[in-house]
């Protein structure tokens, strides 16, 4: 038997629920769980359902089609591994955090890949025996080295690319290639202190929380759709060094806890937000 995840997005109507579950019983797939939400402004149906059973893919799929409303999204994906990799520059802790929790099997991913465009985290990368490749980007423009970055990317074949403080801003042509397929994580509860130099604008502001924000990239810097944030207290006595140390912590929980969300096929996305199941 196989495991699978049935993701459907569609205009709200009555009855699907019962619509979609008889589907499943009409094929004899045993429901492992399922979660359901109706965004009631919008009238937007979502449901997530864990499935067990011996598949026939065209046939369920086609039976979803002939029962839900024009226009309806549904997705069924295998319950396997998802690939990824990770692009970093310098600092190490959101690497870190992922490279711990997947050798200790409480983030199911595999990690294809480390690239950097400096090669300061080759050995710590490299403890985990995962390939680490060193893209530098000094003497190309931005264009260049982003083809060089691809270059290696596209030979992994990834489900997602990960930037784990990868300190570039990426081009509208690299985010089309992987488009809702690239994860972010940036040092600030957005949409606030956008850009470069979160924790100094939050120093000037007098702030008492500091946060971080996972999200898809876009072509907008750092508006794409959200997919978990988080924050601490501070107070008056931190500099923005600070809270530039005391982030750390929240900045790599939230990476690998949206990660974990996106490859066990929990995230919608719709517009530009995201739905969580």
């Amino acid at each position: 038997m196989e495991k699978k995840t049935l993701l459907t997005h569609c205009t709200d109507a009555p009855g699907l629920i019962s619509k979609i579950t008889n589907i499943c019983y009409k094929h004899q797939l045993n429901i492992i769980h399922n979660s359901e939400y109706v965004d009631n402004t919008s009238g937007h149906f979502f449901m997530r359902t864990e499935l067990e059973g011996y598949f026939n893919d065209e046939t369920l799929l086609a039976d979803l089609d002939n029962a839900l409303p024009q226009g309806a999204k549904r997705k069924l994906i295998s319950s396997t591994r998802k690939r990824v990799v990770i692009l970093v520059t310098k600092e190490s802790h959101c690497l870190g955090d992922i490279l711990m929790k997947n050798f200790d099997g409480s983030l199911n991913v595999d990690i294809a890949a480390v690239i950097g465009n400096y090669d300061v985290l080759q050995g710590l990368t490299e403890k985990f025996d995962i390939p680490y490749h060193c893209v530098s980007h000094e003497g190309l423009n931005r264009q260049e080295h982003e083809q060089k970055m691809l270059e290696v990317i596209n030979q992994y074949d990834p489900d997602f690319v990960v930037l784990a403080k990868y300190m570039r801003v990426l081009t509208p042509a690299f985010v089309e290639q992987y488009h809702h397929k690239i994860i972010n994580i940036h040092h600030s509860f957005l949409p606030a202190f956008i850009g470069a130099r979160p924790y100094q604008q939050a120093y000037e502001r007098g702030v008492k929380i500091i946060g971080a924000t996972a999200h898809f990239v876009t072509n907008d810097l750092d508006e794409g759709p959200i997919i978990k944030q988080d924050v601490i207290p501070i107070d008056h006595t931190f500099s923005a060094k600070d809270m530039a140390q005391a982030g750390r912590d929240v900045e790599k929980s939230v990476l690998s806890k949206a990660l974990s969300k996106v490859v066990n096929d929990h995230v919608f996305v719709y517009g530009n937000k995201t739905v969580i199941l």
